[in-house]
């Protein structure tokens, strides 16, 4: 299988353009063109064209994962953690990393299988995905009654008149009925058989292929959904079926209905592409809820604040990324925010490559949660370039209203703190 590693913000070209090895397939770069020409909904939001050195070219953007063209070649996109992140490192990052998005906190890492190094992510993904229908199978496949109507020998359940009398006017032996079947054909079964079989048509490991032939034998008397959108309406887990709810989770990507982002263009290419801003957020959650002190709670994507409201109606919804609240009081607003900055770069012209835009909001949030006075904290990726926090910001339209830009450490999974802050009476070292 044919694969390429890249990071994010990376160029890619067609054969013999070079540009550091990150060229690939004439027929690959064209598909990959079509995609970026879409329209409308279609338009990816994970690609751009544009140009190197005179060149046509195609940069992603800020989502990770895998992206595979209909031909089979497969580009792993990988999170730029530093300056000098190794394709090894990066890897083995996101995988962690995946594990605390919603949704897919179920992700195991196979620190015992030697081969997930070399495998495709893909693999590595597609892999997940039998694991968890494995399980279903384990614990048993659940069935469910099912309203059936059918032109049968002999009564059962309710007879349907209308139909009787128009089918079996002249058939005295036969009984037009509704009836109830306890049967596996459910949508969440059928989802997963029709993520199944395409999953067979994906995966190329020898393991994977016999684990996914055996499964598809174990779904072979479920229909597979006709329309995706709907049996993901009609998903309704039971008491006791928490165990379907990974499967589900792997099945709806796969299947591209509840994918973060869904493939365009006429080519059926599956791609399981993450935006690497919620990867972030949600790994920055999971840590620094073990440094909060004892007494005050971290809250996720609160939204219970609007900018305006206009003609008795509320516009523009306010939800900051985390927030630290003790009972119903706000005390710390913070926002992750998936950017390299440079600490050196501190001068009025270059502003640490910091974005107007993001202090802005924060003052917005402040003035909403904090009531205009407080601690506000932006929060950007470790990196070579900036190891620790940067001096604190004052507001000038509040001298009770103070930024902070902390970097959060990949290696400890910390959010490091200035030795002498405010911040400190909510968050530990």
């Amino acid at each position: 299988m044919t694969a390429l590693q890249i990071f994010e913000y990376d160029k890619l070209v067609g054969p013999g353009e070079g540009l550091n090895g990150k060229a690939v397939p004439a027929r690959v770069f064209a598909w990959l063109e079509e995609q970026c020409l879409a329209s409308g909904e279609r338009t990816p939001v994970w690609l751009k064209l544009t140009s190197r050195r005179g060149q046509r070219a195609i940069q992603v953007c800020n989502y990770v994962g895998v992206l595979r063209a209909p031909c089979g070649f497969q580009i792993e996109i990988l999170p730029k953690i530093g300056r000098n992140t190794s394709e090894a490192m990066a890897r083995r990052k996101l995988i962690e990393m995946l594990k605390c998005l919603r949704g897919f906190r179920h992700f195991r890492t196979l620190n015992a299988d030697l081969q997930t190094e070399q495998m495709p992510l893909l693999e590595v993904f597609l892999q997940q995905f039998l694991e968890a229908v494995r399980v279903i199978v384990q614990r048993g496949v659940r069935s469910d009654y099912t309203a059936r109507q059918a032109n049968l020998s002999s009564l059962r359940g309710k007879l349907v008149m209308a139909h009787h009398l128009s089918e079996n006017l002249v058939r005295r032996d036969r009984f037009f009925t509704e009836y109830d079947e306890f049967i596996q054909d459910r949508a969440e079964n059928r989802l997963i058989h029709g993520a199944l079989l395409k999953a067979l048509g994906m995966c190329k490991a020898p393991g994977s292929q016999r684990l996914a032939r055996e499964l598809c034998f174990v779904f072979a008397d479920v229909p597979v959904c006709a329309d995706v959108a709907q049996d993901l309406k009609c998903i309704r887990l039971d008491r006791g079926m928490d165990y379907y709810k990974p499967a589900l989770d792997w099945a709806k990507l796969i299947l591209e209905g509840d994918s973060p982002v869904a493939g365009a263009g006429k080519h059926n290419a599956p791609s399981l592409l993450f935006p690497m801003e919620a990867v972030f957020e949600a790994y920055v959650a999971k840590h620094l809820a073990g440094q909060v002190r004892q007494g005050f709670n971290l809250r996720t994507q609160i939204s219970r604040q609007y900018l305006v409201s206009h003609s008795e109606q509320d516009w523009f919804r306010l939800k900051p990324d985390l927030l630290i609240e003790q009972g119903a009081q706000s005390h710390l607003v913070l926002d992750t925010k998936w950017k390299l900055l440079d600490g050196v770069k501190g001068n009025s012209r270059e502003k640490y490559l910091l974005s107007q835009t993001d202090f802005y909001q924060l003052h917005a949030y402040a003035h909403l949660y904090l009531k205009g006075a407080g601690n506000v904290v932006l929060i950007y990726p470790w990196t070579g370039s900036f190891t620790k926090p940067l001096p604190v910001f004052d507001f000038r339209c509040s001298d009770d209203l103070k930024l902070w830009v902390l970097p959060f450490c990949f290696e400890s999974c910390k959010l490091l703190l200035p030795e002498v802050s405010p911040l400190n009476q909510y968050l530990c070292g």
